[in-house]
């Protein structure tokens, strides 16, 4: 799962294809949203000025970055270092007013019949991004803005600790100030949640619940009690004490922070939790969106936008039933390589509670998880030449998840490096619990979340040249991204990894842990199952342990439709492969095949296929 490009990313920075004309309100002015004059590069002189339309698509894409402070933050810049972005009702609408004058003026100054190739995929991707974000602003309420898995809550601590670099007195400053502005960033949260609320729209009640303890998890500790420093508190005070300056500052700076945290952080914190225990009051036991005012359009609208294609929830359901029946005949194969003697149910739950397959859980077997994901990493990578030609430059690290979101996060996530290599990938391991950490699953995960997973494909994303326009490279389709995280899992299987038939299982386990999430994602939003019919569904059916499943169950309910990109992904681009196979013969090159889906960048599936064919035509 790829964490900083969430679907919050996508659509939450509304304003990241942008134009506008026309005044504002004074209040949102100040953040940022007003008129834009296009610099005469960016106006074609005819219908098919590649020049024109490649400053237009830079200019948009910078004048959209130039409204979300949160963005510049993550693409390595210090511009706007002591803001927020903002997330209300407001701003969002007239950035998608933007968003359609943006469309308006692409149409009407080129015709995509008249542009070279490259030009017009550019035309077409834009066009894409343009119309998905209008459509996506009518189902803005439908996100759960208060939710135990992606709310601001926790993402607050982990863009601070993660994003925010300090290297000089400024930078500190910069995230006092940051500090200073948590509670606008929480009333906008609350309010969004009522308004939601009002709509109709609450997310279920086990969701607001599991949510509570981690707000209050981030005003724990110091300065807040006498307890171990808090999160943010221990990060302010780690990057800080690094500084090369006097320490009489250190301390001035660190004072200042607790007594921010205490006055103005810990209060917000609080607000939030008395909301959260409010709408927990009006929440129900219904899980899936079909409850929600016209959610049966909006299930139809996020499997579209997720997956990228046109398959109806009923389309998913059956496919992942039909997946996991072939893979549980693999299963069964190894299961008898292993000289298992039993039914696959039974190896199942050898797999779970077998202590031989499980790391201990301590800070000892912490230690050796983390060291094991480095050692598969570093495998993997000395043979990337043999697959690849183009490899990221960005480095890579493993870091455990911090403990005060790792009750509610996934097993495992990415997230991506800054453009210019101050900050690194991150692959993060969830390790509250190593009971849920099987041995023979991790290779898979690392290979998924790493490399030649979605580390390889975002950072090579992010580094493609000049001639690729910046929203290409920051862009997101999941059915794309997810996609490829799943084919980088069987890809290591093919070139002679996974020879330990346990490990090789645990692939199997990943691959049907996703066709799993197909039954289950439109059994809950489409065919209303309940919350416990999908954890007994996905317990039968996987080796995954039952908390394990609670986890994953829990994370469908809250964001709909992503689950199903994953495997709807791998699927194409299997399917694409083959046909380059077919079609090739002994020309066929996987080097060449890889090269064209990562330098293409993120796309939907269709154009993908595309992209396909135009090599596969080349290279006859």
């Amino acid at each position: 799962m790829s964490e900083s490009f969430s679907r919050r990313t996508l659509l939450g920075a509304a304003a990241t294809l942008a134009l506008v004309a026309g005044g504002l309100p004074a209040a949102l002015a100040q953040s940022g949203l007003g008129p834009l004059t296009l610099s005469p590069a960016a106006t074609p002189k005819t219908k098919d000025d590649v020049t024109a339309l490649n400053a237009f698509l830079e200019e948009v894409f910078e004048a959209g970055v130039s409204l979300s402070p949160e963005m510049q933050t993550y693409l390595g810049r210090k511009t706007n270092y002591d803001r927020w972005d903002d997330d209300s009702d407001a701003f969002a609408a007239l950035a998608v007013e933007r968003t359609r004058t943006a469309l308006k003026l692409l149409r009407q100054g080129w015709d995509p019949a008249r542009l070279p190739p490259a030009a017009k995929l550019n035309y077409r991707l834009f066009e894409n991004r343009c119309e998905l974000e209008i459509a996506a602003l009518q189902w803005r309420p439908y996100g759960y803005p208060l939710n135990h898995l992606g709310g601001r809550h926790t993402g607050i601590p982990s863009f601070l600790a993660n994003a925010h670099d300090i290297a000089d007195i400024g930078d500190a400053r910069a995230y006092l100030a940051r500090l200073e502005g948590i509670p606008r960033v929480i009333q906008q949260t609350i309010d969004r949640g009522y308004d939601s609320a009002a709509k109709g729209i609450i997310p279920p009640k086990f969701s607001l619940t599991k949510m509570r303890p981690d707000i209050r998890s981030v005003i724990t500790g110091a300065p807040f009690d006498g307890g171990a420093d808090s999160a943010l508190y221990a990060d302010f005070k780690g990057k800080v004490t690094a500084l090369d300056i006097p320490q009489a500052e250190k301390d001035k700076l660190v004072a200042e922070a607790a007594r921010i945290l205490v006055e103005k952080v810990k209060p917000a914190y609080e607000a939030l939790d008395v909301a959260a225990g409010k709408l927990e009051a009006q929440a129900t036991q219904e899980d899936g969106v079909w409850k929600l005012p016209d959610g049966a359009t909006y299930y139809r609208f996020v499997v579209k936008q997720d997956t990228t294609t046109d398959l109806t929830p009923n389309q998913i359901h059956e496919l992942g039933l039909k997946h996991v029946a072939e893979l549980q005949k693999e299963m069964q194969t190894i299961m008898r390589k292993v000289e298992f003697k039993g039914t696959l149910p039974e190896f199942f739950h050898h797999l779970r509670t077998d202590p031989k397959f499980y790391f201990s859980n301590d800070d000892a077997g912490r230690a050796a998880y983390l060291a094991h994901c480095e050692k598969i990493l570093a495998e993997f990578t000395a043979r990337l030449d043999e697959w690849f030609i183009t490899k990221p430059k960005a480095p890579l690290v493993v870091k455990r998840v911090e403990a005060y979101r790792e009750k509610s996060a996934p097993p495992a996530f990415y997230n991506q490096p800054s453009p210019d290599g101050s900050r690194p990938g991150i692959f993060y391991a969830n390790l509250a619990d190593m009971r849920e950490m099987a041995k023979w699953q991790s290779d898979a995960i690392i290979y998924h979340e790493g490399i030649p997973g979605h580390h390889m494909q975002i950072a090579i994303a992010q580094e493609l040249g000049d001639d690729v326009p910046s929203f290409r490279r920051f862009g997101f389709y999941g059915a794309y991204t997810e996609g490829w995280g799943l084919y980088s899992e069987m890809l290591p299987k093919e070139q002679g990894f996974y020879q330990d038939p346990y490990a090789d299982f645990g692939r199997l386990t990943t691959q049907i842990w996703r066709a799993v999430r197909l039954v289950v994602d439109s059994g809950i939003h489409a065919k209303k199952w309940t919350r416990e019919q999908a954890v007994d569904y996905f317990v039968a059916n996987t080796p995954l342990n039952r908390d394990q499943v609670i986890r994953e169950v829990d994370r469908y309910i809250v964001n709909p439709g992503q689950a199903t990109s994953y495997y709807v992904g791998m699927l194409r681009i299997m399917e694409l492969r083959d046909k380059a196979r077919r079609e090739l013969g002994a020309k066929f090159d996987l080097k060449g095949f890889h090269e064209v889906v990562l330098r293409t960048g993120a796309v939907p599936l269709d154009i993908l296929g595309e992209q396909v064919d135009a090599w596969i035509a080349s290279v006859k």
